[in-house]
């Protein structure tokens, strides 16, 4: 069917408008106001879209222009300063990078989405790029992570190293045997697998091992604070359960003092509460990484069948978002 075009639809009008004042002196008014009423149903242009329920309605979180919608918090510097322009959006991609740097100098450094989410599916690429900065960690070479269930930005402390959080650690191949990624490491965190509460700070995926600079699909879906799976081009590659607030920082020898976490004592009072939800966060950790396609399928949203934005894949309700026809 043709669609009219505004200025076209008003003449059309114009003209509907004579015929009904026309009828008024031919007593024929009701015939014509139903033909013309007819005729708009059929012919003006439809501006709304009918929600689809199965249709995936997926977040980019990073728009691939600048950082906006995001911030950044380093160990030792306020909240929104980006040390030595570490976080940039160049090409399509968010880049973590260290040219600027002389030495590393425990700058750790993690960026931030501006909202939280409980039940959802995230997706991303990650590929690591040439040689580590000088002066990090043997361990940190081809190391870096996303953090889920993330405390918010501005709730770090000033000098603090990493957020309580649990993080999905990315890591490249070394060119020297299995290195596998997607593993789950656990600052100020704990979790259970198979009913069993797991002490250990970081936890082996069972991966591939991906050497050089090529890029890598990591999906997790995180389901509250029920279960949660890491996938790497498909496969599932590692699953737990019970996130939980726990655990000491990272272990006896590495407390929260060793991480610089400025109020052990309110995290301490929060041991064994359950992880439900949080923030969404990308690390710097002393090696060059490029991530690229950033997005959220929220699984938490209106579960009303007759409102406007109802979604069949949702998994929990949130009726107050729902919205309904005027």
């Amino acid at each position: 069917m043709t669609l009219f075009t505004k200025k076209s639809l008003h003449r059309v009008n114009q003209r509907i408008s004579e015929l009904i004042r026309v009828s008024l002196i031919n007593s024929d008014y009701p015939r014509l106001t139903l033909c013309y009423s007819l005729f708009l149903l059929f012919f003006q242009p439809v501006f709304a879209q009918k929600n689809d329920p199965k249709k995936e309605e997926w977040i980019q979180l990073f728009n691939g222009k600048d950082l906006s919608g995001w911030d950044i918090k380093v160990a030792g510097e306020d909240l929104n300063v980006n040390y030595k322009n570490t976080f940039r959006a160049e090409n399509g991609m968010m880049r973590i990078m260290y040219d600027q740097y002389k030495t590393f100098d425990n700058k750790y450094g993690h960026i931030y989405y501006k909202e939280p989410f409980s039940y959802y599916i995230l997706k991303f690429d990650y590929r690591f790029l040439g040689d580590q900065v000088p002066g990090g960690a043997n361990w940190n070479v081809r190391n870096s992570g996303v953090m889920i269930h993330s405390q918010s930005a501005k709730s770090l402390t000033k000098d603090q190293d990493f957020p309580i959080s649990l993080e999905i650690q990315t890591l490249g191949g070394l060119g020297k045997g299995v290195r596998h990624t997607a593993n789950l490491c656990t600052p100020g965190t704990i979790v259970e697998m198979g009913g069993k509460v797991i002490p250990d700070h970081c936890i082996d995926s069972q991966s591939k091992t991906y050497d050089g600079d090529q890029w890598v699909t990591v999906t997790a879906v995180v389901l509250g604070g029920e279960i949660i799976h890491h996938i790497i081009e498909g496969d599932t590659v590692l699953t737990y359960e019970k996130p939980k607030i726990g655990g000491g920082y990272i272990s006896k020898q590495n407390d929260f003092a060793s991480g610089h976490v400025g109020n052990p004592d309110y995290w301490l009072k929060k041991d064994n509460t359950l992880l439900t939800g949080g923030y969404i966060a990308l690390q710097s950790e002393s090696h060059a990484i490029d991530f690229r396609n950033i997005e959220v399928l929220n699984l938490k949203g209106c579960m009303v069948k007759k409102a406007l934005n109802y979604k069949s894949y949702y998994r929990v309700a949130d009726n107050s978002k729902c919205t309904y026809k005027k």
